[in-house]
């Protein structure tokens, strides 16, 4: 039966009406849809290809390689090597990344802080992101993960590269060392690298003083990814431009000669060559493996480190602020001679104590040394000579003489961590103690005790600067990249001449004249003959009974209540050349092994004779006319 009756005309009509109706909405909608996707695919289409291909190709960046930092004869001190590492992917791990690390860990040793790394690092990233298992392996294990690798589901070993010193703790305190960024470091440095999961920045000494010339510039891997995020396939590559290399002063030979000679024992050497100012060693013993930090130290060996009492983490060259003791002295007496407050033939009677007010000064010498002028004094270093040099120069000049050679500043040495030390004064008490100085704090100071306090690396300037006559400034970094650290020509001391060869007349009696505090552990061979200046400094009040006694027992007491053991020097002595400096913590015994390791280290320096040796400075750089090209 058919649905309507053609003679029911009016259901009819109403019915085709709605045909109607309902085709040209119909009609509309597929007209919008048209236009639309006319203006998507036609008028827009560019667009949003675009976008469409901005969303399927990632650009990820490439860490460059660190640039070096050698010797002034070209010695790496800090390169790069191979990196042979493991990584996992946690959804590639059938069974499991527990059950995947099980298995490595059959292969290659996983500690356990790490295996607690690596599963915090998988649970905090996307299940196909790579985490690092092991890195730094030996070609061995790294063999051995590939001899495996058909039964570790998961598992990727890779090659990059790593940060490496191959001296290790010779040069420690010099280079430094790099370790993963930390978030502070994320917020001082915009510069992207620093977000690349394994990164290493500088963390002390030079590495972090040039982190930014040797860091380089990122380089950029441009991959094609899925929806997910997950690499198809990678379209180009550009490699990232390495970093600066760094061209040191220091000459390796001479540094670990000084490292080895020193031994265990707590100290700091350095060694300059006073013409220009370049450290050709910075010592600090003990040092620490700066590869530990880069492949990452472990819980007991940072704790290690922390307990040692000879202090391994600290830069004592620079860092370490000793009293100077007598190496104080020549400075006192050139402020003297300079100022007029005594002449050379000045004297005094030591018979082993004076009184100055309610106190008694002593002598380290029982019974005194008799009759003494400055050359003897700086000779058998008397210290009632100095007290009495001291009280008649005055606190205000003992301030400007010592400011003159170095103390009580930061030299300017590039190496961070640098601390300035304390010359005392009127002002400077006032502001540390809120007190007025006393007459008797200057005799204390006028033999380097009291509140005077040095570095290694200023008792060094000041040998130098005594040697020379000359404003000598010490320099660690020769050549950065095609760039040379230029220096100002040295300037001539504000002293006397006069002044100055009456102290170094009385610092070659130290070594070379019988009666020398010194002479026992001179340089004998002709031509290398050194002037020096040796010292103790006291590291606790000596009792009246010790100084009746004449005898202060530093032999027999605990390391830690032990004088420490101070030595100056220059050579050779006729047309000087090099300065060294030496403290050896706790270390003064009658037997003065700082003398002889001074000794034997100036001896190895001017038999090496760096100043004829040719260096390697970069030939762009070397051309620069500066004032020490001539090295």
């Amino acid at each position: 039966m058919p649905l309507f009756d053609r003679k029911d005309k009016s259901r009819y009509a109403t019915f085709s009406r709605r045909t109607l109706m309902m085709g040209g909405g119909v009609g509309m909608v597929l007209t919008a849809l048209g236009a639309r996707l006319y203006q998507l695919q036609i008028v827009e289409g560019d667009q949003f290809r675009t976008k469409a291909e901005e969303n399927s190709i990632n650009k990820r960046l490439l860490a460059p390689l660190r640039g070096r930092i050698v010797d002034r004869f070209g010695v790496e001190l800090a390169n790069n090597k191979k990196n042979y590492r493991v990584v996992l992917i946690p959804e590639e791990a059938t069974g499991g990344v527990e059950a995947a690390l099980d298995t490595i860990g059959r292969i290659i040793l996983i500690a356990p802080h790490e295996r607690e790394r690596i599963l915090r690092e998988i649970a905090a990233n996307k299940k196909f992101m790579p985490a690092v298992v092991a890195e730094n392996l030996t070609w061995q294990e790294y063999s051995l993960v590939n001899l495996h690798l058909p039964y570790l589901s998961g598992v990727r070993p890779e090659v990059g590269e790593t940060r490496d010193y191959p001296f290790g703790d010779v040069l420690s305190h010099v280079l430094g060392y790099v370790a993963a960024v930390s978030p502070d470091d994320m917020k001082n440095d915009s510069d992207q690298l620093l977000s690349l999961p394994g990164f290493r920045i500088g963390k002390r000494g030079i590495e972090k003083a040039f982190d930014s010339q040797v860091r380089g510039a990122a380089g950029v891997s441009e991959e094609e990814v899925n929806a997910y995020g997950r690499v198809i396939r990678e379209l180009g590559r550009e490699p990232g431009e390495p970093g600066s290399d760094v061209y040191l002063t220091v000459d390796q030979q001479v540094q670990q000669f000084a490292v080895q000679r020193i031994g265990g024992e707590s100290a700091a050497c350095v060694v300059m060559d006073i013409t220009n100012g370049d450290v050709l060693a910075l010592a600090s013993t003990p040092g620490f493996d700066p590869n530990l930090f880069n492949v990452g130290i472990t819980p007991p060996q940072w704790q290690q480190l922390l307990s040692d009492d000879h202090t391994p983490l600290i830069n004592k060259a620079l860092s370490g602020l000793y009293p100077p003791g007598s190496t104080f002295k020549p400075a006192v007496a050139l402020a003297a001679l300079d100022a007029g407050a005594i002449t050379p033939d000045f004297s005094v009677l030591c018979t082993g104590s004076m009184a100055f007010g309610n106190y008694v000064f002593h002598c380290y010498q029982k019974g005194g040394h008799g009759h003494v002028d400055l050359h003897r004094g700086i000779a058998v270093s008397c210290d009632i000579y100095f007290y009495n040099v001291a009280r008649k120069l005055g606190i205000d000049g003992i301030e400007a003489g010592a400011h003159k050679l170095g103390y009580g500043q930061a030299t300017g040495i590039e190496i961070p961590g640098e601390r300035a030390g304390v010359v005392p004064g009127r002002a400077w008490k006032e502001r540390a103690y809120h007190a007025p100085w006393q007459e008797g704090e200057t005799l204390n100071t006028g033999i380097g005790q009291g509140y005077v306090l040095v570095t290694p690396i200023q008792l060094c300037t000041a040998a130098a600067r005594i040697a020379s006559g000359n404003a000598v400034s010490p320099r660690i970094v020769r050549v950065v990249g095609p760039d040379v650290h230029q220096r100002p020509e040295l300037k001539r001391l504000d002293v006397s001449d006069k002044a100055l060869a009456a102290v170094q007349a009385g610092m070659n009696a130290v070594t070379n004249e019988p009666g020398g505090t010194a002479y026992a552990w001179r340089i004998t061979q002709p031509g290398f003959e050194m002037a020096g200046k040796t010292g103790t400094a006291q590291v606790r009040r000596i009792s009246e009974a010790e100084h009746i006694a004449g005898v202060r027992k530093n032999d027999t007491l605990p390391w830690k209540l032990r004088d420490h053991a101070l030595f100056i020097a220059y050579a050779p002595v006729g047309n000087p050349r090099y300065a060294a400096a030496i403290i050896q913590e706790h270390g003064a015994t009658t037997s003065h092994p700082h003398v002889q390791m001074v000794r034997d280290i100036l001896l190895f320096t001017q038999q090496r004779d760096t100043a004829n040796l040719p260096t390697a400075y970069p030939v762009n750089a070397t051309s620069v006319g500066s004032a020490d090209s001539h090295t």
